[in-house]
């Protein structure tokens, strides 16, 4: 486990250092007033400049909550939902395939094909589902887990399902933060970090029913 602990924190590193630099700008920045003025000044393309934001969240030190709690303030919370989902589905979906194409050589490098077979292990079992699904309402884990799950090469129906099922309470529980103007989103938080696994839980039942 301890390569695969290397691989996590070099490409948990690449994800937190755009933070460590652009952060504070990017958090006056990007106030949900100041996103909700941006997305209504793009029209009727809002909802795709929104998008666009949470697929940027991939490489670049985005405030993705923020961004699907403007988009629910736009477009109400479950329209707002379905882009805030789509859009973060579409960054996980992004990250899975750039790791998948490029990734593989760069961790075998490091690595070696014992460090590999270890998050194969991992991401090829039970285990990797609930990582996909749980890690999308925690900070860094949404880019790395994808990026992981793309080395691995962790079955793409498997790894679709389970990104789903984190994506989607997340989108319409922000959203619905927007919507509403609750600035204390503890039960949010809660919601987002309980329903994830439950979906995804349901989800194995039935799929282990029919087969």
């Amino acid at each position: 486990m301890k390569r695969l602990f290397l691989i996590f924190l070099i490409l948990a590193t690449m994800v937190i250092v755009p933070f460590l630099i652009w952060g504070s700008q990017v958090e006056e920045s990007m106030s949900l007033e100041n996103t909700v003025s941006w997305l209504r000044s793009t029209g009727n393309w809002a909802w795709a400049a929104g998008i666009g934001l949470l697929i940027l969240d991939l490489f670049l030190p985005i405030l993705g909550t923020v961004v699907m709690s403007a988009l629910g303030l736009v477009y109400g919370w479950f329209i707002g939902g379905l882009f805030s989902a789509l859009g973060s589905i579409a960054a996980g979906l992004l990250a899975y395939g750039l790791a998948h194409k490029i990734g593989r050589k760069a961790v075998l490098w490091l690595t070696g094909e014992n460090g590999l077979a270890e998050g194969e292990r991992l991401f090829h079992g039970e285990t990797g589902g609930w990582l996909v699904a749980f890690s999308r309402w925690m900070p860094v884990l949404p880019e790395v887990v994808a990026c992981l799950a793309g080395i691995t090469k962790m079955p793409f129906k498997r790894f679709f399902a389970a990104l789903c099922a984190g994506c989607f309470p997340m989108g319409f529980i922000f959203a619905w933060i927007g919507e509403t103007g609750n600035d204390q989103p503890v039960i949010a938080l809660i919601l987002s970090a309980g329903l994830p696994p439950l979906i995804w839980g349901a989800f194995r039942l039935l799929y282990r029913k029919k087969s």
